[in-house]
């Protein structure tokens, strides 16, 4: 039984819901492993037709779990690498799902979280969701979801919020094509959700998976060669010196030595 995320399938349609409502849905190693034990069980389901990924608490996901960052902190390159391919493998399980893949968004999506977002077909958020790139403000970058951040939002929009770090609302989000759509309630947001599957579900199965397959494979992105450059590059700035800094003054919650006073 997964300890952290819950796996259900109702109606031909799975759920996939990251239960750490105390720390914000924050992944650590064993919620990566089970997100993806989730969504390749619904890939191989006949009897799934669409997938819902959810969170329970306050937040859709925060990003980083502060416990498995202090652990991170001490880690050499190849630890580095090995650690950020299992996220990697992860966004690639849920972007490669041959059933659609609905986001269903509240709360905070910070870093990570948004990743989720973004290797989802399509997402809809609660107007009251914020969203932020948050990486740099730990000194490190956000290289294992970049393809998927590109790839939803376009370089324009990922060069501003990779690099600022700002904080951005639900209507930005939209404006922006991270999330389809925005409600303004939980039962307007359940009730979009349930419209899109509807539609799915009117359509033939093997149709759909193909489609998924055709509109990814003709962007020409080489995803098998973006994910060795991806880990590679966050192993190294999660060593460097200003990556080592960035994330002890976030974990001894004081300011990097490169902010001043």
């Amino acid at each position: 039984m997964a300890e952290f995320v819950q796996y259900a399938v109702a109606d031909a349609v799975a759920r996939v819901t990251i239960e750490r409502p105390e720390l914000h849905n924050a992944f650590n190693e064993v919620v990566i492993d089970e997100v993806t034990a989730a969504f390749e069980r619904a890939a191989g389901d006949d009897s799934v037709r669409a997938v819902v990924m959810a969170s329970e608490g306050k937040s859709f996901s925060a990003g980083a779990d502060l416990h498995w960052m202090k652990r991170m902190v001490d880690y050499s390159f190849e630890e580095n690498v090995a650690d950020a391919t299992t996220m990697a493998k992860m966004l690639q399980t849920i972007h490669d799902c041959p059933k659609p893949v609905i986001a269903r968004v509240h709360g905070a999506a910070y870093g990570g979280g948004v990743g989720l977002i973004a290797a989802s077909d399509m997402a809809i958020a609660l107007d009251s969701a914020v969203f932020c790139l948050s990486e740099v403000k730990l000194g490190i970058i956000p290289a294992v979801i970049s393809p998927y951040v590109i790839e939803k939002i376009g370089t324009t929009h990922s060069r501003r919020y990779g690099v600022t770090a700002e904080r951005f609302d639900a209507t930005e989000a939209k404006r922006i094509a991270l999330v389809s759509d925005t409600a303004d309630t939980v039962e307007a947001m359940d009730a979009k959700i349930a419209d899109i599957c509807k539609a799915i579900k009117s359509a033939g199965p093997l149709a759909v998976a193909a489609s998924k397959a055709v509109l990814r494979d003709v962007q020409g992105f080489m995803w098998d060669k973006l994910t060795e450059l991806t880990t590679q590059r966050i192993a190294k700035r999660r060593i460097s010196d200003e990556g080592q800094e960035g994330m002890k003054a976030f974990l001894e919650k004081r300011k990097p030595n490169w902010v001043s006073s």
